[in-house]
């Protein structure tokens, strides 16, 4: 699952965890021509939401790891509740009897992504805890039980209604999955209590049981493969819970060719695209990846969440496009089925900024020197594009400017985007010194980056 919980400690604790494993180096290119020109179409939109919402969101909690029995920052429970474990989980897994999100709205979540510049979803249908957010037949433990009261609201099947929603909006549509499932009695077996994240029990001692949970697992997912529509990618979380995917992989193909397999840490065959967490790797990559992050500094919903500015979140865009990256990007649903109004907020400002210069970022290609000092590369066609990243306290564009151009004809016309006008240049050296007009710099005065294009004779081609 996700470590980083917008908490430091939790942040190290992931980073000391994944320290065996590279996956830069491991990464192994699809061979089936559907699931590469699906990989492609996912590379050209860049830009995601991510949703981690369950019942914890009652209590405003991180999400699921409460009722993992290690001593990690990130694991400490709170509450009335909370002096043994088994008495906490017993009032966690009670929440299903409260939860009752009146107020969801998918079709306002999906507009309000739609114009920050999303351009696909991925949604928890199952965390850890393995409360399930749609109507499964293999277990009760789910959003549509009788247990749960928003079970008699009509979009009680909240998978169903997001990925719909989503999908009148030409959203690409992913599903998060959780291998490990801690409610169930074939992985948390209650006759050996606990001791860490992984199965309570010796799978070797007991196959028979370690076999049902992985029938349950298959079963699940033939589910939200066969039963929700068109499923573009699956995002597997758990890596402690190593089970043989081959069937799993192959049933999910069948019904949804092509579909991204997004097995986090596990066999390279199934780890389609890299998936760095709560960071932006320093370095171009040239496999597919996305880095998720959240929007604030939590993957589930709190009460008083801190939000990015968005100009944080514009620069951290254009950071990871220029390296090859997509990022989906989390917000965290209320017990009351709505987000926070900052959540709202910085989705504007986002999709006021990408309105201007998403022509840099969708379908865009990085282009070497990729990300040098304040700038980043991409090109696309016959432009290419020198984004400026400045400092918090640099609001202007100085007269000139210099950025690294080495193969543009001397017909090349630049400009700044937001602007029609054609600006003065002329090459220095392997860069070429931009003139920016007193009325262009102050027109353009406070935006997080600011995206030139250089719109040459000929295709640019030194892109990935």
């Amino acid at each position: 699952m996700l470590l980083c919980i917008g908490n430091l400690t939790a942040q190290k604790v992931k980073a000391q965890d994944a320290t065996s494993y590279d996956p830069e180096k491991v990464y192994q290119e699809p061979t089936d021509p559907k699931v590469k020109q699906k990989i492609a179409e996912w590379q050209d939109l860049k830009f995601g939401l991510f949703m981690h919402w369950g019942t914890y969101s009652i209590w405003g909690i991180v999400e699921s790891w409460s009722l993992c029995p290690e001593d990690r920052g990130f694991t400490q429970r709170k509450g009335p509740s909370s002096a043994t474990w088994a008495g906490y989980k017993q009032a966690y897994e009670n929440l299903q009897t409260q939860f009752n999100p009146v107020k969801f709205d998918p079709g306002k979540w999906a507009a309000a992504a739609k114009a920050g510049g999303m351009r696909y979803v991925v949604f928890t249908t199952k965390h850890h805890d393995g409360f399930c957010m749609y109507d499964t037949k293999f277990t009760d433990y789910k959003v549509t039980s009788s247990k749960t009261p928003f079970s008699s609201n009509p979009k009680s099947n909240v998978t169903k209604e997001i990925f719909n929603a989503f999908r009148k909006q030409d959203f690409m549509i992913g599903a998060y999955y959780s291998k490990p499932d801690w409610h169930s009695e074939d992985y948390w077996w209650s006759y050996f209590p606990p001791k860490d994240r992984t199965e309570s029990y010796d799978r070797g001692k007991y196959p028979e049981r370690w076999k049902r949970f992985t029938d349950y697992t298959y079963n699940q997912l033939n589910e939200i493969t066969s039963e929700y529509g068109k499923i573009d990618l699956l995002w597997f979380d758990g890596d402690w819970a190593k089970m043989d995917m081959t069937d799993i992989v192959g049933m999910a193909r069948k019904n949804q060719p092509g579909v991204i397999i997004v097995d986090r840490h596990g066999k390279p065959e199934y780890v389609n695209y890299l998936t760095p967490e709560q960071k932006v790797p320093d370095h171009f990559i040239p496999h597919p990846w996305e880095t998720c992050m959240t929007m604030g500094r939590s993957w589930s919903y709190v009460e008083k969440e801190e939000y990015k500015p968005a100009r944080k979140l514009i620069q951290i865009l254009v950071d990871v496009v220029a390296k090859n990256g997509n990022l989906l990007l989390d917000i965290g649903p209320g017990p009351d089925g709505e987000w926070h109004q900052e959540a709202y907020d910085r989705l504007n400002e986002i999709g006021a900024w990408i309105k201007v210069n998403g022509e840099a970022i969708y379908g865009a290609k990085p282009v070497a020197p990729y990300r040098q000092d304040k700038w980043g590369y991409t090109a696309k066609g016959k432009a290419l594009y020198a984004s400026y990243l400045p400092d918090e306290k640099e609001m202007k564009l100085a007269s000139n400017v210099r950025f690294y151009a080495p193969a543009i004809s001397n017909s090349a016309v630049v400009t700044l985007l937001g602007s029609n006008k054609s600006l003065k240049w002329k090459k220095a050296g392997d860069k070429i010194e931009v003139n920016i007009p007193e009325p262009i710099a102050q027109q353009a005065a406070g935006q997080p980056v600011w995206v030139f294009k250089i719109v040459s004779t000929g295709p640019i081609t030194k892109t990935i």
